[in-house]
């Protein structure tokens, strides 16, 4: 007849082995000697085979002592897993969360899906940093961050939102007045509003196979992107944008997009955590929401 031992037998094994004494079993398993006593006997019973080498000084673990804890544990380590994995879906949300985003996009995407978190799990709350400098998201508590742009090898875990797209928009009042733009040598001919935060001002624009360098002097070179949308809005000249933050202005009248399929590659957007091997439900239950509206708000552009 086999032998059967359930898991509370098995952590009290391991209890024994780990600590090296009943005493310090029954202390970490909270409960007394002589039951971990009994509890390890009857198990030496049911394998027929002795596990434990016992002295009124010494405990030792026999060679089948030991075989048999290193398949517990590993019994018992999947069976904990099996738990925790089970925990993350079914959880309810709850508890502080701390997010952090670039500025002008924590405005105005990530703001979007933290109301919808909210009004999706009211046991959450929410801490917000947004900010263009890298936080570091282990030493400043910092639980998910969305980044923008290709990530840096690390041991933090990510998860793919999405990708931001990009085009040519400028004014209706500003075209009107402006030579005719055909080819994005053409560009050479008009003022051009350039987000730069850092070194020199600059498009590489692709359109499929084809490649094209525009590094004239812009007539603006700034270091925010709203910025250059509202220059762009007021007749100043051609902008590069995002589409989620263009594409708005385009359907009320107040931009247009010009030379069609030129612009930037796309730009990756990710969350990033720390990696764990189970995601905190209200980490995970954001990221979710943060992929969903994503997704949500590709009705054409992104």
């Amino acid at each position: 007849m086999t032998a059967t031992i359930d898991f509370l037998e098995m952590q009290a094994f391991i209890a024994v082995v780990t600590e090296g004494s009943f005493t310090a079993a029954a202390e970490r398993l909270e409960t007394d000697k002589a039951r971990v006593s009994r509890v390890v006997r009857r198990m030496e019973e049911k394998l027929g085979a002795r596990l434990l080498n016992r002295s009124t000084r010494h405990l030792s673990v026999t060679e089948v002592g030991r075989d048999y804890f290193e398949r517990a544990s590993s019994i018992l380590a999947a069976a904990e897993a099996a738990e925790a994995a089970v925990a993350q879906r079914t959880q309810e949300p709850k508890g502080r969360l701390k997010v952090t985003a670039g500025a002008e996009f924590g405005t105005m995407r990530v703001d979007g899906w933290i109301a919808e978190f909210l009004r999706k799990w009211p046991k959450v709350t929410v801490e917000t940093e947004y900010t263009n400098r890298l936080v570091d998201i282990i030493h400043e508590g910092v639980d998910v961050a969305i980044r923008i742009g290709p990530l840096d090898d690390s041991e933090l875990s990510a998860r793919r939102l999405g990708e931001l797209t990009y085009g040519l928009y400028a004014s209706p009042d500003y075209l009107r007045s402006a030579a005719s733009i055909r080819k994005v040598d053409d560009l050479k001919r008009h003022d051009l509003i350039m987000h730069a935060p850092h070194g020199r001002p600059g498009w590489t624009l692709v359109n499929g196979e084809k490649t094209e360098k525009v590094w004239h002097a812009p007539r603006c070179a700034l270091d925010n992107t709203m910025a250059a949308r509202n220059l762009a809005l007021s007749s100043l000249g051609i902008v590069q944008l995002p589409r989620y933050m263009a594409e708005p202005h385009v359907a009320e009248g107040g931009l247009a997009r010009i030379l069609p399929g030129w612009a930037r590659i796309p730009v990756p957007v990710h969350a990033v955590f720390a990696s764990t091997r189970y995601m905190d439900p209200k980490v995970r239950g954001f990221v979710d929401v943060c992929r969903d509206g994503f997704r949500s708000a590709v009705e054409g552009f992104s």
